[in-house]
């Protein structure tokens, strides 16, 4: 069941993410919500689910914005299987592991992309790479400490619920 939820959710965070977010700047940083929810959505429900978000997700922006077909997909895929190791080292602090994740993966994300980018077509022109790669990853990682422990405590709740017993 949680495959074709991936998938759908892949799709609208896409779109969400081509229309929505771009009037959502803040200080010239736009958050990464393919990113961020792919992230989140490995860490707590499994690295399968997040390779459909990943790779889905990563297609639709691939299609929808002028960029080279498959290198979003293909950095997503990388950053997905990344957030799958960083949740089983930080399995112990479960509810802070969306967000430590998404700092670490942003930064990888951002500089990854711009590689990929570059090795396929004409460079982007960043003068900084800094300055213009860490105020996306503070705002992708605010935007995981509203998502990621929510998403934590929603899951759990519903699994409290199914696990108790029938009287």
């Amino acid at each position: 069941m949680s495959l074709p939820v991936a998938a759908l959710g892949a799709v609208v965070a896409a779109l969400l993410e081509l229309t929505i977010v771009p009037y959502l700047r803040f200080g010239g940083a736009q958050p990464d919500l393919v990113l961020v929810l792919a992230i989140a959505w490995t860490i707590i429900v499994g690295i399968e689910s997040g390779f459909v978000w990943a790779f889905l997700g990563g297609l639709l922006l691939d299609v929808l914005a002028p960029r080279p077909l498959g290198s979003t997909a293909f950095v997503l895929l990388v950053c997905v299987g990344a957030a799958a190791l960083l949740g089983r080292v930080l399995d112990p602090i479960r509810p802070a592991a969306p967000v430590i994740a998404t700092f670490l993966l942003a930064i990888v994300y951002a500089v990854l992309f711009l590689m990929v980018y570059g090795a396929l077509r004409t460079p982007i022109a960043v003068p900084d790479p800094l300055v213009a790669i860490i105020p996306r990853a503070v705002y992708d990682t605010a935007l995981a400490l509203l998502i990621g422990p929510t998403a934590i405590w929603f899951l759990a709740r519903r699994r409290s619920r199914r696990e108790r017993p029938d009287w």
